[in-house]
């Protein structure tokens, strides 16, 4: 028996709950993982919540992100002692999730810890910081560099924003970061940006094109912000979309595509292909100082999920919040 977060669905109501769960209850799989860390992400949070239909099977153990070490493999890919990460590929939709101090998943989702982190460290990244290097990455193959101008982040003191943040500062470029909680500009200097924009400059109606700002954006809005923010880039400058904070909707036209030659370039962290997971996670490894994480994190107990998944979605919780499981670093 091991401890986990299960949520459950009747015909009127979900319930979450801290339980134990036996291992032969563990879904199918060719890699069995012993957790010893996991993430509460927002999308972990809507399922907690029930806010959001983010669970398509029920009952489910949430938690899209694990670091763990192999106990058993069916595999050749991988053998016990293993340090693997997982991020995403509906797990904690459709699979039983990281929020659990065991997991059952197939070989294929999983990619090898990078040697330049601890696992604890790995979480501290997670989905959050993989995404923002996949956002990276699209900029640069769009040909988004430092001399181009300044790049600007959306929901900055968010998980991705942060990460961002901290990336590009590092690797040249000017930041500006965007966020709706005045009260976080210090630490965002921190992490590197130049400048600190309220949202309220994004999150009302604007013009089809406006003045000519930005090189490139990580957007993790949509909506309303993601408009803007596409109608001030600059000639063939570059947005990489990875989420919706702000909404599902583009109420944007087609004037920055068209006059100014704009790239809209979606991410999917989810189904992301493993080439491209490997790439996203070498980088962190060479681009990201893992010095920071500490200053990133929250650092919650599995029960403590349950709560906190609430004050994430009201955006009380800055950065990233780790979940200690067997209390390897």
């Amino acid at each position: 028996m091991f401890e986990a977060i299960l949520i459950e669905k009747n015909e009127t109501e979900q319930t979450v709950h801290l339980t134990k769960v036996g291992e032969d209850a563990l879904p199918e799989g060719d890699v069995t993982v012993r957790v010893a860390w996991s993430t509460l992400n927002y999308k972990d949070a809507l399922a907690i919540t029930g806010k959001s239909p983010v669970v398509r099977r029920f009952p489910m153990i949430p938690g899209i992100d694990l670091a763990g070490v192999v106990e058993a493999s069916d595999n050749p890919d991988w053998k016990p002692g293993d340090k693997v990460v997982l991020n995403g590929w509906g797990v904690g939709e459709t699979h039983w999730g990281g929020l659990a101090h065991k997991a059952r998943l197939k070989a294929e989702w999983l990619v090898p810890l990078e040697p330049a982190f601890s696992m604890s460290q790995a979480m501290a990244i997670g989905t959050a910081g993989y995404t923002a290097m996949l956002c990276i990455l699209a900029l640069e193959r769009h040909g988004v560099t430092p001399d181009n101008g300044p790049v600007l982040v959306t929901g900055a003191a968010g998980g991705v924003g942060s990460i961002a943040v901290a990336l590009l500062s590092k690797l040249g470029h000017e930041v500006v970061a965007v966020t709706g909680r005045p009260e976080e500009s210090g630490y965002l200097k921190g992490l590197g940006a130049a400048d600190i924009l309220p949202r309220s400059e994004f999150s009302e109606p604007g013009r089809p094109l406006g003045k000519e700002r930005w090189a490139g954006a990580v957007d993790v809005a949509g909506g309303q912000v993601l408009a803007n923010v596409c109608a001030s880039m600059r000639y063939r400058g570059t947005v990489a979309a990875c989420g919706l904070a702000a909404g599902m909707s583009l109420p944007a036209t087609v004037a920055p595509f068209i006059l100014r030659g704009v790239t809209l370039a979606g991410i999917d962290s989810v189904m992301c292909p493993q080439p491209e997971r490997r790439e996203a996670w070498r980088r962190l490894g060479q681009d990201l100082d893992p010095t920071i994480l500490d200053g990133l994190c929250e650092t919650v107990t599995l029960a403590e999920c349950i709560p906190t998944a609430a004050r994430l979605l009201a955006g009380q919780v800055r950065g990233r919040v780790i979940v200690p499981l067997d209390g390897a670093a």
